[in-house]
């Protein structure tokens, strides 16, 4: 089969899209499928791979690093005419993934999209409630063009189901348990870091950007401190709000961007994982932390939702409800030996989570597409 991939972002950049787009990719070329991937060309010097098409993109205000790409559906109508895709998968909503819409309907190529960011409840974190319907509405038009949008979770297959998208279909995610493993805990590391062996090392992985809620982390964070002095917090990404929290929090460790060993090096030497987000459709760095044995406390939705049992694997909180979440960065990060047993339970919770099926559902679900397509001009026929 032939399976065209349509992304604004792609590594090197480092997000949770970009890096579950490239794991569907690869995952395909291992099942013996030809991909061809279209994305942004990332800056003036990228030479495309074999199988890529680079199309114009243009910055993003707040994110440095990120590109939309620009409206491209003549070009991709004439690179799938000449090399006809069996089906298309656009990832992102932007004028690229519009373009690749238009050209695979014109086409009549079956194209699915993904449901990977939930840029309607980012309206309120960037002081626009009002804009929160019409994002959705947005989404939604965009979504019920496609043959199926993916989601990777089945509270999100409900909410979407009650907003109005149709053709919702679930499909799993999946960590990799051999990258991501107890076994890279490092001494030396939190040593060249400052902190010792028996001092609670808290760790923070992601954007640093104001739809994360970091500010609850920090609170949390100096709420524990309070009780356990040698506790020490490491922040592991970037993003608009760095420069500003590290200026107000010099005891901070901030790493930057981290990548493969060195980020799985990092997450397995950590003792407790905060993550305060409310904006996340999934959340990869929850599951991330969960295979590296470290607990983890976040809002009871997405990976938490799928696969955190609170209590058992640190606590997944209800939605909103702060004083319980910061109560649990306390209660857990206080309590060496919970975090220990808790991490240690999170690890053997996620080693069913296997790539190789995914990728065998997502070569399913895009390959039936197809199949459903010549059914319906069956019907129609008859």
């Amino acid at each position: 089969m032939h399976y065209a991939i349509v992304t604004e972002t792609y590594p090197p950049e480092v997000n949770g899209v970009a890096l579950t787009v490239q794991s569907l990719e690869q995952g395909l070329r291992t099942r013996g499928h030809e991909v061809s991937l279209v994305r942004p060309r990332q800056d003036a010097a990228t030479a495309p791979d074999p199988g890529e098409t680079l199309v114009r993109g243009v910055a993003l205000p707040r994110y440095p690093g990120l590109r939309a790409g620009l409206p491209a559906t003549g070009r991709l109508a004439k690179a799938w005419t000449a090399s006809r895709p069996d089906a298309v998968y656009v990832a992102t909503e932007g004028p690229l993934g519009w373009s690749a819409l238009r050209a695979a309907r014109r086409l009549g190529i079956p194209v699915a999209t993904g449901f990977h960011t939930r840029f309607d409840e980012y309206m309120r974190d960037y002081r626009m409630p009002w804009l929160e319907p019409v994002a959705l509405r947005w989404m939604r038009h965009f979504h019920n063009r496609a043959g199926a949008t993916l989601v990777p979770t089945r509270e999100l297959e409900a909410f979407l189901d009650g907003a109005g998208f149709k053709r919702v279909r679930r499909l799993p995610r999946a960590v990799d348990t051999q990258l991501f493993d107890p076994a890279r805990r490092d001494a030396t590391l939190r040593a060249e870091l400052g902190i010792g062996e028996a001092s609670p090392m808290l760790v923070y992985v992601g954007r640093i950007a104001a739809e994360k809620n970091l500010s609850l982390a920090v609170r949390a964070f100096r709420m524990l401190q309070a009780r356990r002095p040698d506790a020490r917090y490491v922040w592991v990404g970037d993003g608009p709000m760095r420069e500003i929290l590290q200026r107000q929090n010099p005891d901070f460790v901030f790493t930057g961007v981290l990548r493969g060993e060195a980020l799985a090096r990092l997450f397995a030497s950590a003792d407790l994982f905060v993550f305060p987000s409310r904006t996340e459709t999934f959340g990869n760095v929850t599951l991330e932390a969960m295979a590296s044995g470290v607990p983890v406390v976040a809002y009871d939705y997405g990976a938490a939702r799928e696969h955190l049992r609170d209590g058992l694997h640190g606590a997944a909180i209800a939605p909103d409800d702060e004083a319980a979440f910061l109560a649990a960065v306390v209660r857990i990060g206080g309590d060496d030996d919970a975090m220990r047993a808790m991490g240690g339970a999170a690890r053997e919770s996620v080693l069913g989570l296997s790539p190789q099926r995914v990728a065998e559902d997502f070569d399913r679900l895009l390959a039936g597409l197809g199949m459903e397509g010549m059914v319906h001009v069956d019907r129609a026929a008859a």
